[in-house]
């Protein structure tokens, strides 16, 4: 079973200043990935990582090995929802042999972390930023300690509100269950209000 624990984050000015700009910079990543799905139809993540990793590594260097290997989970993420959902108005058997359209993620997109970039431990949140980790008090429910420690952390992500406020949502579950894309293959699509769908030329 799946399960989500939502985090808002208290915020200096400064903190919030440097999420903002870690949220901008995760978008202009995945905005240098997404022409490549666009182009080959490839939308896989371990064959999406083969096709673009080390490139995104040269043009990104401020953000590091693991936060480019989340940026191209977050566009296989949407592009499968986007492209394979059966109610997608932009599903592969409805646009046929026309080709596909770009995605543009704005910069209110959601930044996925990984336990590499994050970590919470001893009452302590720690993420990674542009400039250096940002450290958080955490204080959690002896139910969603053990949860950390125990269950499988399937995504974690950082949201920011319409208030401005961010909040980190991490989502738990087993191994046998589905994953959130599959979970999302299950219903209506709705797809992200932070994702422009372009038209092909």
């Amino acid at each position: 079973m799946n399960f989500s624990l939502r985090i808002v984050l208290n915020t200096t000015p400064e903190q919030l200043a440097r999420l903002q700009a870690l949220q901008a910079a995760f978008a202009a990543l995945c905005n240098a990935l997404a022409p490549t799905v666009q182009q080959t139809r490839v939308w896989n993540r371990v064959a999406l990582h083969h096709l673009a990793y080390r490139s995104l590594r040269e043009r990104f260097p401020d953000m590091g090995s693991q936060m480019v290997c989340n940026a191209i989970y977050s566009v296989s993420r949407t592009s499968r929802l986007i492209f394979q959902h059966p109610h997608s108005p932009f599903n592969l058997v409805k646009l046929g042999g026309r080709p596909l359209p770009l995605l543009r993620f704005s910069d209110t997109c959601p930044v996925y972390f990984d336990r590499h970039t994050l970590s919470a431990r001893n009452g302590q949140l720690s993420m990674f930023t542009l400039d250096g980790r940002m450290r958080f008090a955490l204080a959690l429910q002896p139910a969603d300690e053990a949860n950390f420690n125990e269950k499988k952390l399937r995504e974690i992500a950082l949201l920011r509100q319409p208030a401005g406020q961010f909040e980190l949502t991490f989502l738990f579950g087993d191994l046998q269950d589905a994953s959130p894309s599959e979970a999302a293959m299950l219903k209506d699509v709705d797809i992200p209000e932070y994702v422009l769908v372009e038209d092909a030329p």
